[in-house]
């Protein structure tokens, strides 16, 4: 008796750990549909967003990209292990902006906190000390950051390029009070983005015309043997 009430200790303190690990992994947040692409001149960086965990700051961070506002823009600075980041529009491109990037460049978002840890790749708002003081500079994870975990609001995350932020870790680098900053610049030369959703349908139409183009082929071939 006293080994079967072992027995479903054990088996109860598996299942306990199964549910806790399924707890663990659960709140992986679902990416939407839209990639954005970042050209500079050490190559590209690929990121998606996190639409169900910072609506605002995704909504606010996408209009920014296509209104071309991060084109000429730079990474100012360069933490090996900690973030690279990707400074102010309004302060860091070369070009001048027009009217509407200015006016969207100067909102500012709620800080949306959430539960998602900063690992790498992740992507996660600049801000000052004020918590919805977050504008249009942003951080990509190049290490896990717990101790920023539910104080910068994560919208995002790298989904190619790693390649790319390991080439920028690299570089030479100076120390301006606490920031650690590349010595020479990092340009966003241009910007760009697509819909997986769409690229996906393109793919099935290109699969179903090529299927298509196949059966066309043998119910000619059957045609002409059964009616020459």
């Amino acid at each position: 008796m006293c080994r079967d009430k072992r027995v479903s200790i054990f088996i109860a303190y598996i299942t306990l750990l199964s549910f806790v690990s399924k707890g663990i992994h659960a709140f992986e947040p679902e990416f939407g549909s839209t990639r954005v692409v970042f050209q500079t001149n050490y190559g590209d960086i690929e990121f998606g967003f996190y639409p169900s965990v910072a609506p605002k700051t995704v909504e606010h961070i996408f209009k920014l990209v296509r209104l071309g506002g991060y084109n000429t823009n730079h990474f100012f600075r360069v933490d090996k292990g900690f973030v690279a980041q990707v400074a102010d529009v309004a302060g860091g491109r070369s070009a001048p902006m027009n009217e509407e990037q200015r006016v969207e460049a100067g909102k500012t978002v709620v800080g949306e906190f959430s539960g998602v840890k900063h690992v790498r790749g992740i992507l996660s708002m600049g801000r000052y000390d004020d918590p919805d003081s977050g504008s249009s500079s942003f951080s990509m994870l190049l290490g896990d950051a717990p101790h920023l975990d539910g104080t910068y609001a994560i919208f995002g995350k790298v989904t190619k390029g790693d390649e790319t932020l390991r080439k920028l870790e690299q570089l030479p680098t100076r120390r301006e009070g606490i920031f650690v900053m590349p010595t020479e610049r990092i340009t966003i030369h241009s910007t760009y983005y697509y819909d997986t959703k769409m690229e996906a349908c393109e793919d099935e139409r290109l699969s179903l015309k090529r299927r298509l183009s196949v059966a066309s082929v043998e119910i000619e071939k059957q045609r002409m043997k059964c009616f020459p």
